[in-house]
């Protein structure tokens, strides 16, 4: 059996049906039990206080921002390299989830800095090319209604995903060369000193699995969106033609 062969929309879409209920069962109990436990049964931080908790929404959401969109771009390498029109299709239907999620990471990212930095944002290196993902998302999804020919479309918005794919890295990776930014280092670690807490790392790990699960559901659910809508269009035209 090939990878491949789920690039034929038939197959593709059976897979997805068989893995959809369980994306969407797994990810509900997750999220639930994740943030359940986290807000109402983890104490405060000794430094931070209650505004700790907000980090079983903050840091899923900005997981699945970062990682939304280097999925999009192995999707958009794929279309480049294959021309399978699933990839493609898969890539277009993750940005709106990915931005979504940008939107989730920026908002709670505010209202936890603003009790711990004393402000609701600052241009730090990590905060600033996270806004410049935001925004190319943004632009990513524009260009996709813009562009009138599918396969064009697909082709600039493969290119304009290449280039996003720096800040998306960067909003990842940036504490690692901006020691001066404001940021915290990496929450979830495998260095002990820098991990966070047990009591704080079990309930954010079941948050984390819970909101890449609704993902995946979420991407799978708008792919067999867009292949349908990709062939209702074809339908119209093949019967204007015939007309």
């Amino acid at each position: 059996m090939s990878l491949w062969e789920y690039a034929n929309p038939v197959k593709f879409l059976a897979l997805s049906a068989k893995v959809q209920p369980f994306a969407w069962a797994v990810a509900a109990i997750g999220i639930g039990v994740g943030l359940i436990w986290g807000f109402f049964f983890t104490p405060d931080d000794f430094r931070q206080g209650a505004s700790i908790k907000i980090i079983y929404i903050h840091v899923p959401s900005a997981w699945i921002a970062v990682n939304a969109w280097m999925m999009m771009l192995v999707a958009s390498l794929i279309w480049l390299v294959r021309r399978h029109h699933v990839s493609a299709l898969a890539a277009r239907a993750a940005a709106p989830v990915g931005l979504v999620m940008t939107v989730i990471g920026l908002l709670t990212g505010a209202i936890w800095g603003q009790p711990i930095w004393g402000t609701w944002w600052a241009w730090d290196p990590r905060l600033t090319s996270f806004l410049i993902l935001f925004l190319f998302y943004l632009g990513y999804i524009a260009l996709w209604e813009a562009i009138e020919d599918p396969d064009t479309a697909a082709d600039l918005t493969a290119i304009l995903c290449l280039v996003g794919s720096v800040f998306a890295l960067m909003s990842r990776y940036a504490v690692l060369f901006w020691s001066q930014g404001l940021h915290q280092g990496a929450t979830l670690s495998l260095d002990k000193e820098e991990n966070i807490s047990d009591v704080f790392w079990q309930p954010l790990v079941l948050s984390i699995v819970g909101f890449t699960l609704l993902f995946i559901a979420l991407v799978l659910y708008r792919t067999g969106t867009e292949i349908a809508l990709r062939r209702t269009k074809a339908l119209a035209v093949r019967l204007e033609r015939d007309v």
